[in-house]
Formats: C-alpha cells, sequence, structure tokens
C-alpha cells in the first residue's frame, strides 16, 4: 500500500520541520557523546536528551506530514508524548547538574524521569491535554533560564551565556506554539508548529554551543 502525504500545506510544513529539528537534535546529541571523556555523567545526559527530542521530532514528521489511520496517529502520540516528557525532566536534571552539582543531579534523576512518566501518564487519561506539557515544560525552562542567566551574569560557567539564549528561545518557541491562531506565507505556508520548530532549532543550536564551550573547559 502506497504511503501518501497528506494535503494541508501547514501540516506539510510542519512536518519538513520536524524532520529537520530530528536531524538537527541527532547532531547535537553526537556532538555531546564526542565530548564524553570530559564528562562522562553530564555529556551522557544531554546525549539522552538530545536524541530524545529527534526521537519525538521523527515521530512528528510522521503524524504529521502522512496520511495515516486515526489509530496509527492515536498509537504514534504515545511514545511522542513519553519521549518529550522525558527529555523535558532530563533537560531539568542539567540545569541542577551544572546549578548545584552532580551529586544533587543524580538525586533529581529518578524524581524527573517519574515526572516525565507522569506527563504521559496524564496525556493518556486525558487526550489533548497539551496545555499540562506546556505548563510541565515552562517550569523546566524558567528554571533553567534562572540557574543559566545567574551563572553568565557570575561569569561562573564557560557558555552559559549561550544556554540561557537556547533556553530563552525555547521559551519563546513555547509561547508561539501555544498561539495556535499563527499563519503566515514564508515562500511556504507555516502555522504556530512550524515556527515553533524553526524557533526550535535556533534554541537547540545556542544550547548546543553554550554545553560544548563548558564542556570542552572542563578538558584543559
Amino acid at each position: 500500500m502506497a504511503i501518501e502525504l497528506i494535503d494541508i500545506p501547514t501540516e506539510q510544513t510542519t512536518a519538513a520541520t520536524d524532520f529537520v529539528l530530528a536531524l538537527l537534535a541527532a547532531g547535537c546529541a553526537l556532538q555531546m557523546h564526542r565530548l564524553k571523556e570530559t564528562s562522562p555523567w553530564k555529556a551522557s545526559l544531554w546525549v539522552w536528551t538530545f536524541s530524545l527530542v529527534a526521537t519525538a521530532s521523527l515521530l512528528g514528521t510522521v503524524v504529521h506530514g502522512f496520511q495515516i489511520s486515526q489509530s496509527l496517529n492515536r498509537l504514534l502520540w504515545q511514545p511522542l508524548y513519553l519521549s518529550l516528557g522525558l527529555a523535558v525532566g532530563l533537560f531539568m536534571v542539567g540545569a541542577i547538574h551544572d546549578g548545584r552539582g552532580q551529586r544533587s543531579a543524580r538525586r533529581a534523576l529518578p524524581l524527573m524521569v517519574l515526572a516525565g512518566v507522569v506527563f504521559f501518564t496524564i496525556t493518556r487519561i486525558f487526550p489533548g491535554s497539551f496545555a499540562v506539557f506546556l505548563v510541565y515544560e515552562a517550569v523546566a525552562l524558567f528554571y533553567a533560564l534562572s540557574v543559566y542567566g545567574s551563572m553568565a551574569l557570575g561569569r561562573r560557567l564557560p557558555g552559559a551565556d549561550w544556554v540561557a539564549a537556547g533556553v530563552l528561545l525555547m521559551i519563546v518557541a513555547a509561547v508561539v506554539q501555544a498561539t495556535k491562531s499563527l499563519h503566515f506565507q514564508l515562500i511556504w505556508p507555516f502555522d504556530h508548529n512550524g515556527v515553533f520548530h524553526l524557533i526550535q532549532m535556533a534554541g537547540l543550536g545556542a544550547l548546543t554551543r553554550g554545553l560544548t564551550k563548558g564542556l570542552r573547559q572542563r578538558a584543559r
């Protein structure tokens, strides 16, 4: 049976940007893997975080970009939500690591993994509850912004300014995604999801640049 692309232009754009985001997140994970010798636990944490983002984005490419049955669509959203929930939890652990040290991050890891699973469970019980994710994500992002913003101002961690900029871009992206009335034409038609992905790409780039600077400093 032939696989058909979806015929909604904005969904096509969303799928295409999701695919590019998946490739970028995979590249970010590879970059962290290359730096594992400098700080194995921290680098591994970010490898998992970026890999989960890549997984969610790849699944998003399928659900947004192809004409599939409703049952398959619902099925694919389950690992997508789980990947997003766990990625946000690990992101929070990464901020705790840089803000309070590895011991605190290790203690927080099981709790934040549990938080990701709880978020996933909520989406299973209450379909269409994406607003819950936005709140969950906002808590992690604003905490990370406070950590890396203060470290950048105090110059306590190389690359903290880039990480803070990346987090700020992700907050902007989340606001854009919540603004569902957003539509415009830039060669291709974009809606709030497509713009969200574009801003997320910039955020991931800044985040990875900052993390790389911090990890390389440890190697000196």
